[in-house]
């Protein structure tokens, strides 16, 4: 190799690297988003000049006077070691006492079942269905923007999620209510798709080299995203593909669907996601097929939700009554 050769911007080296190693296109950003941050800081030094030291002062700097939380503090850790051990090949080791961001406990927030049904019938489609998924399913806002025809199995009754946080698959119960619209759904997909419909002229987009290694898959049936957009969009080879609907897209649809429900609480696509949880609880299911359902690592995490059900308290009642 010609040792005169320029070495790749950073950006194109962190990108690389993340690609190799599959880490989902929002790590990126975040990745990215904390290098560029991080060097900005400390006055546009290329981060081989820098080490242990410059990275303590970032993270403390950002505890004490940008007051982030701990999991913002512990994000922005997360993308310099990575920075540094796998992109530059210089582990930081030991980076010294760092003041912790205070990590306050929130409670998440959740609607009743009859504020998450008067949310969703103030969307109009596609965003019903996917917030009705959300609700129904659990799914995360990613999770179910991303579905695709294959991962629908009307025989089992149980939905697909492939590649979700943590680049780990799952499966989740498909609502009996929404049977029927998601088969109406997907026959309208199916046909228009039959009938060479305009919109599936263009090929879908494929995850990693999958056009390569089945070059039909992103003109059939089975990987027709559930939700696709209406424009197009370029993919790495700078081939015109059809991607899924945008999820800010969706996520400004609840908002505004929140604010004409009139429910009074600060209300997100994670919301429904969050009432999924507690609801399936408070009737009475068992929390490890909840945490299975949800995806969740750690129990701890799904564990939260009996303490928005009020039942972390061993029994105790109000002197009230």
């Amino acid at each position: 190799m010609d040792g005169n050769q320029p070495q790749p911007r950073l950006r194109d080296q962190l990108r690389a690297v993340i690609r190799v190693n599959r880490y989902s296109i929002r790590t990126e950003k975040s990745y990215w988003y904390w290098t560029r941050y991080f060097i900005r800081f400390h006055k546009m030094k290329h981060p081989r000049d820098m080490g242990p030291q410059e990275v303590n002062e970032f993270l403390t700097w950002l505890a004490v006077h940008r007051n982030v939380a701990a999991a913002t503090q512990a994000q922005a850790l997360n993308a310099l070691v990575f920075l540094y051990a796998k992109v530059l090949g210089i582990p930081l080791g030991e980076i010294g006492e760092v003041t912790r961001a205070k990590k306050p406990r929130r409670l998440p927030v959740v609607l009743s079942h009859e504020e998450a049904m008067s949310l969703i019938t103030k969307l109009s489609p596609p965003y019903q269905l996917i917030a009705s998924l959300m609700y129904g399913s659990g799914l995360r806002v990613t999770e179910a923007c991303r579905l695709r025809i294959k991962d629908l199995d009307f025989n089992q009754q149980v939905i697909a999620v492939r590649d979700g946080k943590g680049a780990k698959d799952r499966t989740t119960l498909m609502p009996g209510p929404l049977l029927l619209q998601l088969q109406v759904h997907v026959n309208n997909i199916r046909k228009s798709w039959k009938e060479r419909d305009t919109a599936f002229q263009a090929p879908v987009s494929l995850p990693f080299a999958l056009a390569r290694k089945y070059p039909n898959a992103n003109t059939s049936l089975e990987w027709q995203w559930l939700f696709p957009s209406h424009g197009l969009c370029v993919d790495d080879s700078g081939n015109a593909v059809r991607h899924h609907v945008h999820i800010s897209s969706v996520q400004k649809a609840v908002k505004t669907a929140v604010a004409a429900s009139n429910i009074g609480k600060p209300a997100s696509c994670h919301t429904l996601r969050h009432t999924f949880a507690t609801e399936l609880l408070r009737r009475g299911n068992d929390i490890r097929t909840v945490q299975e359902l949800l995806g969740h690592a750690d129990l701890r995490t799904t564990r939260i939700y009996t303490h928005v059900l009020g039942q972390g308290f061993a029994g105790v009642h109000s002197p009230l009554g």
